[in-house]
């Protein structure tokens, strides 16, 4: 088989193709800030600075897919919440302790942000429309839509507050809030297509199993992410579903969202995971971003990295990090990852 690009490579699984190799897409932000000698708080509200630093770091390592991203207060910053910037080495942060919104009726009366305008949306999109100039027609690049409903309330509500409310609250009010914040979040996600962005995806992790009970995201927000989903997709972009954690018990759940990529968490079970997947999307995983990533040996990331192409049989699946890599990882670690999918992820038996 004739060696692929990264974007045909990454294509061709989307399609149910057999790709040359599995593919790579880590999720490197804040390690190929690193890379490029960027400190995180001078490039955050900068488009040109996020394009260059991954253009610079998968030049240096030659991985097949970018992942536009920065933070996850940048979608509620818009929204006209307090965003944190205190250490310039490390994310922005919502300030939770002084919510946007006190009363979840509150939402009714709200406008909607403009990612074209509103907060440091549009650095985003410039990064995506920069990236894809200079390196889509052979790179995968997607444009991270920020955060999904479940994610975005608990940032605007503030997350304490909206556990309580899911108990005390009428059940009416807590989902008229989680619709205008999908509503939120799609008009990001198409702001992404429009851009350029292959692919788009959202963070959904405050409605995973290690915050909330399985039972209580099926009634809170997996409708909400299945709406979103069919909304994003109907629009021309493939989707992703990110939601950090042990999602062993709800990957059938997240799989009935018809997403075609879900990112996994390291503490998830890949075997299982493709089991139950079956196909009916990409799993993006889940190598463990502290140990081996930055805390083991270039040795330790190769047989990690085997395991998942041996646990999935190399199909239907993206190598990656499980969750945003640590500006530190070591160079050879890196490598290792890269290097593995090309040792046990070719398909040319």
């Amino acid at each position: 088989m004739k060696e692929m690009t990264g974007l045909e490579r990454c294509q061709a699984v989307l399609n149910k193709e057999t790709p040359d190799r599995v593919p790579v897409v880590p999720q490197t932000f804040m390690f190929a800030a690193e890379t490029a000698g960027f400190r995180i708080g001078d490039m955050n509200k900068d488009g040109r600075l996020m394009a260059e630093s991954h253009r610079i770091s998968q030049d240096k390592y030659g991985y097949d897919g970018c992942v536009i991203d920065i933070d996850d207060a940048s979608l509620a910053e818009a929204c006209g919440a307090t965003v944190i910037f205190d250490n310039p080495d490390e994310p922005a942060l919502v300030d939770e302790h002084n919510p946007l919104v006190t009363d979840l009726r509150q939402f009714s009366d709200m406008e909607f942000p403009d990612p074209l305008k509103d907060g440091r949306l549009p650095a985003w999109l410039e990064a995506t429309e920069r990236l894809i100039a200079d390196i889509g027609d052979r790179v995968f690049v997607m444009g991270r839509s920020d955060q999904g409903p479940f994610d975005l309330l608990c940032l605007l509500r503030g997350t304490q507050n909206l556990m309580m409310e899911l108990i005390t609250e009428e059940p009416e009010v807590i989902w008229k809030a989680l619709d205008w914040c999908r509503e939120a979040n799609l008009r990001f996600a198409k702001a992404q297509k429009d851009a350029g962005a292959h692919a788009t995806s959202i963070g959904d992790s405050y409605a995973g199993p290690n915050l909330i009970s399985p039972e209580m995201f099926r009634e809170f927000a997996l409708e909400h992410e299945i709406t979103l989903c069919k909304q994003v997709q109907d629009y021309g972009i493939p989707w992703s579903l990110h939601i950090c954690g042990n999602t062993n018990e709800i990957i059938e759940d997240m799989v009935s969202t018809g997403a075609s990529i879900l990112e996994v968490d390291w503490q998830v079970d890949m075997k299982k995971a493709s089991e139950i997947v079956d196909g009916r999307a990409v799993l993006m995983g889940n190598i463990d971003p502290s140990d081996p990533l930055v805390y083991g040996t270039p040795e330790a990331v190769d047989l990690k990295a085997k395991a998942i192409i041996e646990a999935t049989g190399g199909k239907h699946l993206f190598l990656s990090s499980g969750c945003a890599m640590g500006r530190r990882t070591p160079e050879d670690n890196m490598r290792a990852m890269i290097n593995a999918a090309k040792k046990y992820g070719t398909f040319d038996n």
